[in-house]
């Protein structure tokens, strides 16, 4: 990712068509991933010929983030072979929800995860700088998970993992963004120790699920005060339009990044319910990861499609809802409230095509006035 300035839009080169269907095809895999999750929340909804239900985690994780993560490093680095673990996540993808057996979905996904690490460690024998090595470190992360996965173990063991690529990966590029502010060595030395405490937890996992998720759980929980405090948002957040609103989807995300390390360290591996383990997992696969999404997708969406984004404080009306909803949704799991885990979990499902809607419309609408 590159800084963002205060600016109307984001000019952009016309892309090949087969990028237009990567994106296709990670937006499928989402929508099905949401689908998913209506019905694990409790909503009726429609039958479908699909085992959509049981893959809604490896959906969303592997198959579009993994996709969607993948894809802009292919773009990024301009690399034609790096396009080739966008494809095998999406596939994958659809091989778990085509009836196919799992292996099949589970060994694609898992070579996307590989073909990532490979692209990662080129780039990093390239380029041997922290935010790199950061950044490969989540996607051997996802590798790890997706080995896991494959090899049938727990899920919660893959789960840490899989926390760790998306968690790494974002970390990375924001540490990327904060040399701009010359961050002292102590600054530095307290980022790798946040690091190195979340990977030891996983790495205990193994051994000792209850403890791995513990200690997992401190790590996020330092990585997010060192990112509150030392992020670059805290400081645009006081600019004006797109920049602000970046900055306000970054520093929301790290309080959700707080409160789920704090909940992992506090509840463990075994929480004494579902409705606990879904605010240990969404405060920081929602409240995190997405508002990240929201945040950079103004960035990332034009380098991906070759349009413009034209920014509209309307922009927040998503970001407000997914945030208000996961506070109903969590408050519903922390008191045992199935009504209020069921409806935030709606509106957290709702405010994600909202935001697409939005982000589309002004995508079209930076076209037409390019061509009048």
């Amino acid at each position: 990712m590159t800084p963002v300035t205060d600016q109307k839009q984001t000019s952009v080169v016309r892309p090949p068509i087969w990028r237009f269907l990567l994106m296709a095809l990670a937006m499928l895999i989402l929508l099905a991933a949401l689908w998913a999750a209506l019905v694990r929340l409790g909503w009726q909804m429609p039958a479908l010929p699909l085992p959509l239900a049981g893959q809604h985690g490896a959906l969303m994780i592997s198959g579009f983030l993994g996709a969607l993560i993948s894809l802009e490093r292919a773009v990024a680095l301009g690399w034609r072979w790096a396009y080739a673990p966008p494809a095998l996540a999406g596939l994958g993808a659809l091989a778990l929800v085509s009836g196919l057996p799992l292996e099949a979905g589970r060994g694609l996904l898992t070579l996307a995860a590989f073909g990532l690490s490979v692209v990662s460690a080129r780039l990093l024998r390239r380029h041997p700088v922290e935010h790199v090595a950061v950044m490969a470190l989540g996607a051997l992360a996802w590798l790890v998970g997706n080995v896991l996965w494959l090899g049938r173990w727990p899920l919660q063991q893959a789960v840490v993992w899989w926390v760790g690529f998306l968690t790494l990966t974002i970390a990375g590029e924001r540490l990327e963004l904060g040399r701009l502010l010359r961050p002292s060595r102590s600054v530095r030395l307290s980022f790798r120790f946040a690091v190195g405490v979340f990977l030891a937890g996983a790495a205990l996992s193994p051994v000792s699920l209850e403890a791995g998720w513990r200690v997992a759980g401190a790590g996020l929980l330092l990585l997010g005060l060192w990112l509150a405090w030392n992020d670059i948002a805290r400081f645009t957040v006081r600019q004006a339009g797109l920049t602000r609103y970046i900055a306000v989807c970054l520093l929301a995300g790290y309080v959700w990044l707080m409160a789920g390390g704090g909940l992992w360290l506090g509840f463990g591996a075994q929480p004494a319910s579902r409705l606990l383990y879904d605010a240990m997992l969404h405060s920081l696969l929602l409240g995190f990861v997405f508002s990240m999404i929201f945040g950079h997708a103004p960035i990332i969406f034009p380098g991906l499609l070759g349009r413009s984004v034209v920014y509209a404080p309307v922009f927040y009306a998503p970001l407000l809802v997914l945030h208000a909803a996961l506070l109903v949704r969590v408050a519903g799991d922390l008191f045992g409230d199935r009504g209020l885990h069921m409806w935030g979990g709606l509106f957290n499902v709702l405010a994600i095509p909202l935001f697409l809607v939005l982000l589309i419309g002004t995508l079209l609408r930076s076209r037409r006035m390019s061509q009048s």
